[in-house]
């Protein structure tokens, strides 16, 4: 049997686009070695129609969103698990200039079904931190990755279409009809790898910008929060007084070591956010696969068609894979195109300046 695809990972960016391959009648064959702390496990799955510390719009948030909710929907009847939570965000400012920034920008017609209310002042809480108020923010919440990729695991594993075996790259074979690997054929390759793909001898050139990442889980006795809190790190609340606190970003020691400081940084800053006394449960760990420009990398390689790549996605992959997945599909299929922002063609200087015979 020739595969229409080969798909190397199965995170978030792998699961997602192996799933609209698979719709649009596409024979899928996954290599994929699970990884307890692969960053797509460690993740909180946050949804959040804000971008970081400048008060802007996610970008493309009005595309995204709406094909995120539709595809998380699906797969919750397909596998009938509850995967995607819808929670409202509640931004809470850290000083009077951050207010001042905010009301600035409220008016904006452009946020229109994004922002509920802005506090400038909030009642006092014996929970949290909230005297300076905050901006409740809609169509927030998050996805509960593991159990996604567990079910799609399954499900793969069940029709013989996973492979839990290492990859091993230089046992790829490539040719103008496609690829081969050990015993498989297919049309094109596609690699998901995540943080490993700046280790990948056909993409290495593209500027990938990784960082680590940690984050916390505490249990919080006593209280159930309404809301996903935001203020320097998200407390997102899983249930049964459990909470998900992060994350650190650090781009100087990209390692997979678990560091007391950064259990120290995040235990700081979510007292900041929590009056209650919690306890640290678990930590965990991550390698983000960002990029310099902060837009994924997609596309086929310049001068290999049959090697593609599906990557980049950083900290909003939750958010973004849908829609990019589905577009990407498309690319591959001839019907449609990607946008130029998450194109890998932005980069194609670089390769020519990686191999100065071409």
């Amino acid at each position: 049997m020739i595969y229409d695809y080969l798909v190397v990972g199965h995170g978030l960016a792998g699961a997602i686009l192996t799933c609209f391959l698979e719709k649009n009648g596409k024979t899928v064959l996954v290599f994929d070695v699970p990884k307890e702390n692969a960053a797509s496990r460690v993740a909180a799955g946050l949804i959040n129609p804000v971008a970081g510390k400048r008060f802007a719009k996610s970008w493309q948030v009005d595309a995204f969103l709406p094909a995120a909710e539709n595809f998380y929907q699906e797969i919750e009847e397909r596998y009938q698990t509850p995967l995607f939570h819808r929670k409202p965000i509640l931004k809470l400012f850290s000083t009077p200039e951050e207010q001042n920034n905010w009301m600035g920008k409220s008016a904006d017609p452009a946020w229109d079904g994004y922002i509920e209310t802005t506090h400038l002042q909030l009642p006092s809480s014996e929970n949290v931190h909230q005297e300076l108020g905050g901006l409740l923010i809609q169509k927030g919440g998050y996805v509960a990755l593991r159990p996604f990729l567990q079910n799609r695991e399954n499900d793969l594993a069940q029709r013989g279409l996973l492979r839990t075996n290492s990859f091993d790259i230089s046992q790829l074979e490539v040719s103008p009809e496609g690829v081969k690997y050990q015993d498989v054929q297919a049309r094109k390759i596609i690699f998901c790898e995540g943080a490993q793909a700046a280790q990948n001898p056909y993409f290495s050139w593209l500027p990938f910008s990784l960082n680590k990442g940690e984050i916390l889980d505490i249990n919080v006795p006593d209280f159930e929060a309404s809301y996903i809190y935001n203020k320097a790190v998200y407390v997102v609340p899983l249930g049964q007084y459990s909470y998900r606190i992060g994350a650190t970003y650090n781009w100087r020691e990209v390692n997979e070591d678990i560091t007391p400081e950064a259990r120290e940084e995040l235990t700081e800053k979510t007292k900041d956010i929590l009056k209650k006394p919690f306890t640290v449960t678990k930590q965990y760990v991550g390698i983000r696969p960002a990029v310099r420009d902060r837009k994924p990398l997609i596309g086929l390689h310049p001068v290999l068609p049959q090697i593609g790549v599906f990557n980049g996605m950083g900290s909003k992959g939750v958010l973004m894979a849908p829609l990019l997945a589905q577009q990407f599909v498309s690319a591959l299929e001839q019907e449609g195109q990607l946008w130029p922002e998450v194109s890998i063609a932005r980069y194609f200087s670089l390769y020519l300046a990686s191999t100065p015979n071409t």
